[in-house]
């Protein structure tokens, strides 16, 4: 049975980052690394919703859902050994500005994964004759927001460059890369890739986009849930370093004081 680490809150993440490093101490690197975040059209979220509600309407509804999903995911993760058998997981759930959760999840696979045996995540649009579904699914839940030169607006942009790194460069084949993430293929149109059209909040004209675009994922996790589940191989120590920092990060916070502007007798520091 895999060993399970999870982190609902920033509680107690200092202590958590510990257990990573762990696991990594006992289990080496791990394997894959696993961003799924809700997705508020589910069919179980929409029907429930009364009237006008919007599915950001019901916190409540969305928490317990995405909770069931999660569940589902770790078990065929585990139990289902979709990738193989596994050793152990751990996940943190945050919850985005707009109030949708997501889960960043490590996975430790007892047969370590090699570079050369990462086909099973596509980067690329699938082809719509064949997968239809898997098709509709990645283009509106895989797509990373048209940004750069055809959206200097969009909130991943800073210096007038894309922190996330889009568009990847187009290629043939999958290929490693020295800072431990692998440059998955994105194949052009000549060289058999595929391309759809979609539209930029605000913009009347339609663009053709291509696999560049796209952000790794599992085709059979995208056709089970439905929704946004970034799957990254891990292959350095760089990145298990970066991504177990990351998954502990915890929620974002304030911190602020008051003071008494206009009483002087008053201590500025008293608190309420």
């Amino acid at each position: 049975m895999a060993l399970q680490c999870v982190v609902e809150s920033a509680a107690g993440a200092a202590l958590l980052l510990i257990d990573a490093f762990t696991y990594i101490h006992n289990y080496g690197r791990p394997d894959l690394f696993i961003t799924f975040t809700c997705n508020s059209t589910w069919p179980e979220i929409t029907c429930e919703l009364i009237p006008g509600q919007k599915a950001t309407d019901r916190h409540n509804l969305i928490a317990r859902m995405f909770k069931i999903k999660v569940q589902k995911l770790a078990a065929l993760l585990t139990k289902g050994e979709i990738f193989g058998e596994t050793q152990c997981f751990m996940y943190s759930i945050e919850w985005q500005k707009r109030g949708l959760p997501h889960v960043h999840l490590l996975l430790w696979l007892k047969q370590k994964s090699r570079p050369n045996q990462i086909d099973i995540i596509s980067a690329e649009i699938p082809n719509a004759n064949i997968a239809q579904q898997l098709h509709d699914t990645v283009v509106k839940n895989m797509i990373h927001g048209l940004c750069g030169a055809l959206n200097m607006s969009s909130p991943c942009m800073k210096d007038r460059k894309c922190t996330k790194k889009y568009p990847c460069p187009l290629l043939k084949e999958t290929q490693t890369n020295q800072n431990g993430y692998p440059l998955y293929r994105h194949r052009a149109p000549e060289d058999g890739g595929h391309t759809t059209t979609l539209t930029i909040c605000g913009k009347p004209e339609n663009f053709i986009v291509d696999s560049k675009w796209v952000v790794p994922y599992s085709p059979l996790l995208n056709k089970i849930f439905n929704a946004h589940i970034n799957v990254e191989f891990c292959s350095s120590v760089q990145a298990i370093k970066y991504i177990c920092k990351y998954i502990n990060k915890g929620s974002n916070q304030a911190v602020f004081n008051m003071t008494h502007a206009n009483h002087a007798n008053l201590d500025p520091r008293d608190e309420i």
